[in-house]
Formats: structure tokens, sequence, C-alpha cells
């Protein structure tokens, strides 16, 4: 049986490196490398299997992509934010909760040609296959191949590193049958680690479940703020406190 590894992210957050980069003011990226070493890059590109990586000082790297664990954008300036608590309430106020576990009266074959398989590998790792559907409307908008610059790959644009950490490799990820058992999988975990907590797994999702910790929300990031608005309203939730 494969055996999850933590993300090795708790022994990065006293790291001075990545203390630095969250007190600078200039907008980079930090690369989170899967052995806990951490690298502050003006910009990183994944170019097939391959990283490759540009310091500030204007010199360049190459990695296996397999080494990068997270790339995260829009570092903040403020050293201690205080926590995001976002409240979410129905568009339509006569609308049901949304359960995010699997629950086999209200839970529907989402549209589209994955829908069936979206269904049932929900309905195997007990998460809601409508969240599962509005995440990979966000992530891939249903393109197998989809692969964006940072080397995220297939339906929920996993990183090697995380599908490795949930049982699939990399060769596997465009393989919709594949890349859903290991989203789906994550996804069920990350609803272990924040339950009944959409808008805190969500932003796991996107940015890791150790930045969410470190903040007690979700993080003042940007992109992982629109990105959980953006999701909300597919899902016909409106989130406020962001």
């Amino acid at each position: 049986m494969h055996r999850f590894r933590p993300s090795i992210f708790p022994r990065l957050l006293s790291c001075g490196v990545l203390a630095f980069g969250l007190l600078a003011p200039a907008r980079a990226e930090l690369v989170i490398l899967t052995d806990g070493n951490v690298m502050k890059v003006a910009d990183f590109e994944a170019q097939g299997d391959v990283a490759r990586l540009t310091y500030r000082s204007g010199g360049r790297i190459t990695l296996p992509i397999e080494r990068v664990e997270r790339v995260v954008d829009d570092e903040v300036a403020e050293p201690e934010p205080p926590p995001q608590v976002a409240v979410a309430t129905p568009l339509d106020p006569n609308a049901a909760p949304i359960p995010l576990r699997f629950e086999e009266t209200v839970a529907k074959v989402p549209e589209g040609p994955y829908g069936e398989m979206i269904f049932e590998t929900a309905r195997r790792h007990q998460v809601s296959p409508q969240v599962v559907a509005a995440l990979i409307r966000a992530e891939s908008a249903g393109n197998v191949r989809a692969v964006s610059r940072k080397g995220a790959r297939g339906l929920m644009q996993l990183m090697p590193a995380t599908a490795e950490r949930f049982g699939t490799r990399k060769e596997k990820l465009y393989d919709p049958k594949e890349n859903l058992e290991a989203g789906v999988r994550y996804l069920s975990w990350l609803l272990d680690q924040f339950p009944n907590d959409l808008a805190k797994v969500l932003a796991a999702y996107n940015a890791g479940e150790n930045i969410v910790l470190r903040y007690g929300g979700i993080p003042p990031y940007r992109e992982t703020r629109d990105y959980v608005r953006r999701i909300y309203s597919t899902l016909g939730l409106t989130v406020t406190g962001l």
C-alpha cells in the first residue's frame, strides 16, 4: 500500500530564507523542493520534465520537475497578516447547502465527458462530485492534456511530486483516470485536515496545506483568493471575508 508522505513544508516555516521571502516587498516566487530546501527566484518555468529557475541576480539553473513540491506566487509584504476567515452563503437563499463529502441521496453525475468517471472516483473516496467537478473546471477546464507554466498536469493540475504522494507517477498524469485518482485522494485528505471548511480545502489545494496552517486560514495571495472565489461562484456560493 502506498504510504502518504507528509508535506515537507512545516519545517520550512521557521527557515530564515522563507521568513526573508515573506518580508520582502518585491514580487517573486518561492520554490519549495522535496528535499526541504526553499529557493526564492524571479521566475519559474516548467518545460517538460525539467524546471528552469531564474535567480533575481539573473543566473539560471535547471532541476528535474520531480524535485519541485510546490511553487507559490505573490508572497506578501506584511510579516504577520491577520487570519482570513471566509464565510460562504448560497447565491440562492433557498438552495440547500453543498455537502463536501459524498452523499448518495444528493450526489449527481457531473456534466461533461468525464462526468461518470468523476462521480465514481468521488464516491470511492467519499468526496462530493460537485466539488470535484468545480475544481476541475477552475484547474483545467476539462482538458486532460493541460499543463501549467509551473508544471502542473492533467484534469486536476497536479504537480508530479504531489501526484506521487498520492500514488500516481508523473507519466500517468495525462491519463484522466489516474489523474482523478490522485487528485481526488488528495482532496479527500485535505477534507480530513480541514473538516467542513471548503474555503481552506480549496486554498490548500492551490497553495499547499501548510501555507493555510501557517496563516490560520486563506493565505493573502491574490492567486489563491481569486481561485477560491472562482470555485465558489461555480458552486453557486458567494464568499465574504477575503
